[in-house]
């Protein structure tokens, strides 16, 4: 294919951008080199970060600023160097783009290369060259090749792009803190992390799959999902209480500082486990010591997924016939996709669809 194509996508130039107000425009990816994938871009799902990152919630963003890090599409040029990605494959890209990847790097070197200090963005972030890294709301995508995986071929593209953000930010904790056969996870707020939240834990095997959520208007979509039980926290005034010492593993997903943590912590039994994967905006509540003490628990916070983790899930989700709730839109409405994530519309991933990339 020519390599002669356009790099133009939704723009976000301030934070009016979350409300619908990002602009179609051309910018400069970073330049390309021999170890870089470009790709034709299909399929990009819609992320909590992309809403956070537009109104430069987690600080002042980088504008202009194409964000988008759930993308699938096929790649239309890959350099020399690489060697696991080949031209016309399908492929995807997760939320990371780059780390350093050097030997004395304790992260990079041990596995979990997503906590490298020199970790850069799928999208608002500077590469060492001073280069910027744009996401998926866009025709075309370039990242580096260590960064891009083969999606399985049974995994259609709209159901494997929020996988690479959503899915593998609870894949990653449920796995390394031991989801499996004989154990009881609870998942906090059914939403789009939280859904897939149920529906690893169910792959892995989990005994027991529990929905916290603050009422039961989600309740019905939960059991279909897999989901075993409900807890609704704001209807059910002993809730804390009637489910003390019951879970061996809580997943939160939550983004807002607004959760009774006490209580959260409370439903956990002895060596149980609270993981935080939802990130607010402004600092979590404060919690008594001896919801810990008293339990020998701990709390934990994770951020999305290494590599090796990203293409063990998609084995798995692939295995599992993995299955999330999505709702395809149109990527020229992507500015009302995204208003209406951030109302809380989206049951559970919007995945906006690039139906015809315009080459030149």
């Amino acid at each position: 294919m020519s390599t002669n194509y356009k790099f133009e996508g939704w723009c976000g130039l301030d934070p009016s951008a979350v409300e619908g107000n990002m602009k179609w425009q051309r910018y400069d990816p970073k330049p390309f080199t021999e170890d870089d994938v470009d790709i034709r871009i299909s399929h990009c799902g819609i992320c909590g970060s992309d809403i956070h990152t537009l109104r430069s919630g987690w600080g002042e963003t980088n504008y202009p600023c194409v964000v988008g890090h759930e993308i699938i599409g096929e790649a239309v040029r890959v350099g020399q160097n690489v060697k696991h990605i080949k031209e016309g494959d399908r492929v995807g890209v997760g939320a990371q783009a780059s780390s350093c990847l050097k030997p004395n790097c304790e992260a990079c070197a041990d596995g979990p290369e997503n906590h490298c200090s020199g970790m850069v963005g799928t999208y608002g972030s500077v590469y060492p060259d001073g280069s910027k890294s744009y996401g998926g709301y866009a025709d075309y995508n370039r990242t580096p090749s260590h960064f891009v995986f083969k999606i399985p071929e049974s995994i259609p593209s709209a159901d494997a792009a929020p996988m690479l953000c959503a899915g593998i930010t609870v894949y990653s904790p449920l796995k390394r803190e031991g989801c499996g056969p004989g154990k009881k996870v609870g998942i906090i707020r059914l939403g789009g992390l939280g859904h897939f939240g149920v529906l690893f834990a169910k792959a892995l095997g989990a005994n027991k799959v529990v929905v916290i959520s603050r009422t039961r208007s989600k309740e019905a979509d939960a059991a279909k999902m897999g989901a075993d039980a409900f807890i609704a926290t704001e209807e059910d005034p002993e809730w804390a209480k009637q489910n003390a010492n019951s879970l061996d593993l809580i997943i939160s997903t939550v983004s807002s500082p607004n959760m009774p943590l006490g209580g959260y912590l409370a439903l956990l039994r002895t060596n149980g486990t609270f993981v935080q994967v939802g990130a607010p905006e402004d600092e979590l509540p404060g919690f008594v010591a001896f919801s810990l003490i008293l339990k020998r628990c701990k709390i934990a916070g994770s951020c999305i997924g290494a590599p090796h983790e990203i293409q063990e899930m998609l084995q798995l989700a692939a295995e599992k016939k993995v299955k999330p709730w999505i709702q395809e839109r149109p990527l020229r409405d992507a500015n009302q996709a995204i208003v209406d994530m951030e109302s809380g519309k989206a049951r559970y991933v919007h995945v906006p669809v690039n139906e015809k990339p315009r080459d030149t």
